[in-house]
């Protein structure tokens, strides 16, 4: 599927089956291994090492449904190529979706060695929330990552409302696979996502995401015609759209039509899970 290859030494474990490979007690399980860690004065400060040991927990305790070293360094990449267009006005990237802070560990430390000025990470589980913020604190990233607690439509809206986010120059979504559509809908209304914002979003091939990916590729005429309509989770598989159901019920959706007019151009590049399974990762400008 890619060129390169993956190097099976730092596979995490396989990945159960079902929904029951998070929100079991594994994350606040982390965090111990974590603050338990032999060489923890060493982590201290140290994002990279942080990092290092949450893959380690996720190779040798349990899985983690983690962006990974390979995805995330896509991301980086793109980060370094977005932040020199935009420093001078105050870049600002957002994720949605945080999980346990590894990707906002990642990616706010390549915003702060490429001269950003925010990483937002917006997560709706309050517990996730606090072992992200005990993590990027650890990191020594406070200063450049803030975490907030929150359904991803309600804290986009309120970061606008409270004059704290007026412009995303990369959006990283990663969080509940129906709401991709949604909520990207939500910052073309707010004129969050304007031309020149990059967007990078995970699993649109596995589990999968036709909404989001027929969306970023349709035209203007396309977007016009389904004006209204609600498919945000058609071709999502069941398991997906329901992962939550059992602590937050049935997922509400915000209904911005968005912004129409606005085209972009998308591609999928290739890359691995941390497991070693090959995937893709959407990038849209």
């Amino acid at each position: 599927m890619t060129k390169e290859e993956f190097d099976p030494s730092k596979a995490y474990a396989p990945q159960e089956q079902g929904t029951g490979f998070f929100d079991d007690g594994r994350e606040i399980a982390l965090l111990h291994f974590v603050y338990l860690h032999p060489d923890l004065e060493n982590i201290r400060g140290s994002p990279e090492k942080v990092l290092a040991a949450i893959d380690e927990y996720g190779r040798t305790k349990k899985y983690l449904m983690n962006v990974g070293e390979d995805k995330g360094r896509i991301v980086c990449d793109l980060i370094a190529e977005v932040q020199p267009k935009t420093m001078a006005n105050g870049s600002v990237q957002v994720e949605l979706g945080g999980y346990v802070g590894y990707s906002c560990i990642l990616f706010g430390n390549a915003v702060r060695k490429a001269g950003g000025e925010r990483y937002y990470s917006l997560e709706m589980n309050p517990e996730f929330a606090a072992v992200i913020m005990s993590l990027v604190d650890l990191a020594g990233l406070s200063d450049v990552v803030k975490v907030v607690v929150g359904s991803s439509d309600a804290s986009l809206a309120r970061l606008h409302s409270d004059g704290l986010l007026q412009h995303i120059d990369l959006l990283f979504l990663d969080h509940y696979k129906p709401a991709y559509t949604t909520d990207l809908k939500l910052c073309e209304e707010l004129k969050l996502i304007t031309p020149g914002s990059v967007l990078a979003a995970d699993n649109v091939i596995k589990p999968g995401n036709p909404p989001y990916l027929e969306y970023v590729r349709s035209s203007v005429e396309e977007k016009r015609k389904k004006l209204g309509a609600d498919g945000s989770s058609e071709g999502i598989p069941g398991h997906t759209v329901n992962q939550y159901q059992k602590r937050y019920g049935e997922m509400k959706f915000n209904q911005s039509p968005g912004n129409p007019n606005l085209v972009y151009e998308s591609k999928l590049v290739n890359s691995f899970e941390p497991t070693g399974l090959p995937v893709s990762i959407s990038l849209t400008v």
